[in-house]
């Protein structure tokens, strides 16, 4: 039996953090056996790949250097640990996946859809995630929230310009993957989006 696979995507500061730990907490209160992962990393491999990504010192990082980076990331994740929950029928939650290399690299660092998406299928071959959960809250309310960007994290160090650009690429994403992708208010309070997004799990049959 194959699992279900679904992915979380959104700007920094919109609380994914947050609406992950909660899901988690559902979902092992109602016995579901599932993985949750990150991205860059979720694996020893992948991990290191994201300690190069995010390193305040890697200021000359090239767009397309960052895109294969966070696509090498992707292509261990996928084939050492995805792949093998999927086929065990296994449900898999992954902070971030392909949307965000769309929104960053393809839209906010000017590489382009194309480019984006030959690295996303040579990193994911045919694994696709049933559904995408976006939650939508523009990066000046975002930042606003979580007190300004984090001094140890190089894209978050990247500017007003840069995140609203990434947000506009996740409104982009949404626009032409609107079965996959489906937006997600987070202005309201924290239960209240988590209970949004249960609801929206249970209508997809997720859960």
């Amino acid at each position: 039996m194959k699992g279900k696979f679904i992915t979380f995507e959104g700007g920094e500061g919109v609380g994914k953090t947050t609406q992950l730990a909660m899901i988690r907490s559902y979902l092992e209160s109602q016995g579901v056996d599932a993985v949750f992962l990150r991205e860059p990393g979720g694996n020893a491999i992948s991990e290191k790949i994201r300690g190069i990504i995010l390193d305040v010192d890697n200021v000359g990082m090239t767009g397309m250097c960052e895109a294969m980076l966070y696509s090498a990331s992707r292509a261990q994740l996928v084939e050492a640990v995805i792949k093998p929950a999927l086929q065990e029928g296994k449900l898999v939650v992954c902070d971030r996946f392909i949307d965000s290399t769309y929104a960053y690299q393809g839209v906010a660092r000017g590489l382009g859809a194309d480019k984006v998406d030959i690295l996303n299928r040579l990193a994911c071959g045919d694994i696709l995630p049933d559904l995408t959960v976006f939650l939508d809250l523009p990066p000046a309310l975002a930042f606003a929230r979580k007190g300004g960007a984090d001094a140890s994290d190089r894209l978050e160090q990247e500017g007003d310009n840069f995140h609203q650009n990434v947000y506009e690429g996740y409104l982009q994403a949404s626009r032409l993957y609107p079965d996959r992708i489906v937006r997600v208010d987070c202005s309201k309070d924290a239960m209240s989006v988590n209970k949004s997004i249960l609801e929206l799990l249970r209508q997809r049959g997720i859960i």
